[in-house]
């Protein structure tokens, strides 16, 4: 799809005061992304000759986001109104022939709606089409006024609607397609005949059919399309809707999910046939395989699991990779640059951190391994700890294949475990283990007959005295009673 005589001109200056936030409206997020960063998504699809965001309010935080995504950025200082920015950005569609217009807070217009209404403007050959909705609520909405023609007369505010045009439920959805030779003259006419003394880009509408120009209307198919984010209820809600559609296409794919209102990132790919549970989120760039299941409450950000894997209940992953038939879980944490190979699998309370688990490595409880590469079928026991911080730097810890580490060691890197070798229960092992070997790294036992059975006894005998006071003779207790005499 192009569309290069067409320029994009997205409105992100404003502030947003009723979201009563330090943040500016369109850097508010939903549905995995911030506002402005969806509507920019939504414009790439249409290959246009340049996407320009108006920015104003936190100018280089929004800059900071939409550059990246091949936008540039046109600065309004102050914000005058929609008009005065367009006016602002006049000067970088100069090769433009005609414009498309749209809020940087309305997240969920998709692509597809986006080239109707460029498609149904140059095939009207108007000066202007705006892109409406019909809603059975349109409170707090424009309305777009109709001529018998069905050309549209004007958009009109809702605090300035005449008598006659309250019942008017077909609403201004601020997306709009210019022919820029006739939005100029327009343009130039603009008056802030208003309480905020702003130029309103709707007020061009109406100078455009007040002077003899045709401008069309589109009805996009999907009211909900147009819905903007100016309450914390409205944000909360395009969540909720990029929520659904995330999860349609997912079960489209042949997903199943048992509560459709899980969290998932637009970006996340889930294959056929694996299942998620209630409370599950899928976060960044997530990709899962096949005939997987994610259990309840587990979060994953930007990790790729293979076929066959299963998470949990309540495991956190983050930026890891878990190969076919890996096991994490439940409540297993495995964070930046952990990698489980085929079938490892790490149980309940275990910590994984830039870490290799060879394949079939089993780590299934209470341990932490940091900076460390395990080979293939290597049993950690419990309440084993990699110690890979000495205070100033992160050391590694290798363990090779077929190792056997005894409960609640702790390995002091930097350290190696050769293949096949066993370290004892309870060791503390500070330095290297050949292959095949035993270590044992902790204090002697000594063993003190009846020495148990000794302290008891003790502690009896100090337990009556404590109780029993020492009893006192009767002359004892006369002699205190008695005033002392003073010489």
């Amino acid at each position: 799809m192009a569309n290069q005589d067409f320029a994009v001109v997205i409105l992100a200056a404003g502030k947003g005061t009723r979201l009563k936030s330090n943040l500016a409206k369109v850097l508010h997020s939903a549905g995995g992304r911030t506002l402005v960063e969806h509507v920019v998504h939504a414009c790439r699809g249409l290959g246009p000759r340049g996407i320009h965001v108006v920015v104003g309010h936190q100018a280089e935080q929004v800059a900071a986001v939409v550059e990246p995504l091949g936008a540039k950025t046109v600065l309004q200082q102050p914000q005058r109104g929609t008009g005065h920015a367009m006016l602002v950005a006049r000067r970088a569609l100069a090769s433009a022939k005609h414009v498309l217009v749209l809020p940087g807070d309305a997240p969920l217009v998709r692509t597809e709606t986006l080239a109707g209404l460029i498609r149904a403007h140059r095939e009207g050959a108007g000066a202007a089409t705006v892109l409406s909705a019909v809603l059975a609520n349109p409170t707090g909405y424009g309305r777009v006024v109709r001529r018998t023609d069905e050309s549209v007369a004007a958009i009109v505010e809702e605090s300035k609607l005449a008598a006659n045009q309250h019942e008017i439920n077909e609403v201004n959805s601020s997306m709009y397609c210019f022919s820029l030779e006739k939005l100029w003259p327009a343009m130039a006419r603009l008056k802030p005949d208003n309480a905020h003394r702003e130029l309103y880009l709707t007020d061009a509408i109406g100078l455009l059919a007040q002077g003899n120009q045709t401008v069309l209307g589109r009805i996009a198919q999907d009211a909900y399309e147009i819905l903007g984010c100016n309450t914390r209820a409205e944000l909360a809600e395009v969540d909720r809707a990029f929520r659904r559609r995330a999860a349609e296409k997912l079960m489209a794919a042949g997903g199943s999910i048992q509560f459709p209102e899980t969290i998932i990132d637009p970006e996340v790919t889930v294959a056929a046939d694996t299942l998620l549970e209630p409370g599950v989120q899928l976060r960044g760039r997530t990709r899962i395989g096949a005939n997987c299941v994610i259990r309840t409450g587990s979060i994953i950000s930007d990790c790729v699991l293979g076929d066959g894997v299963i998470v949990k209940p309540y495991s956190v992953l983050n930026a890891s990779r878990l190969a076919a038939g890996a096991q994490v879980g439940p409540f297993a944490h495995l964070r930046e640059a952990a990698e489980l190979r085929e079938n490892a699998r790490v149980g309940n309370f275990v910590e994984v951190k830039k870490s290799v688990l060879g394949k079939g490595v089993k780590a299934m409880h209470l341990s932490y391994l940091g900076d460390a590469k395990i080979g293939d079928e290597t049993n950690i026991g419990a309440g084993t700890i990699t110690c890979n911080y000495d205070g100033v730097s992160k050391n590694p810890t290798t363990i090779g294949r077929r190792v056997f580490i005894g409960s609640d060691s702790a390995l002091v890197a930097p350290v190696r475990i050769g293949d096949g070798a066993y370290v004892g229960a309870g060791s503390v092992v500070t330095e290297n283990v050949p292959p095949d070997a035993l270590a044992i790294a902790r204090g002697k036992q000594v063993n003190k007959p009846g020495w148990a059975s000794a302290r008891r006894r003790a502690v009896a005998a100090q337990g009556r005295t404590t109780a029993r006071p020492r009893k006192r003779s009767k002359k004892a207790k006369l002699a205190r009673g008695k005033p002392s005499r003073r010489r």
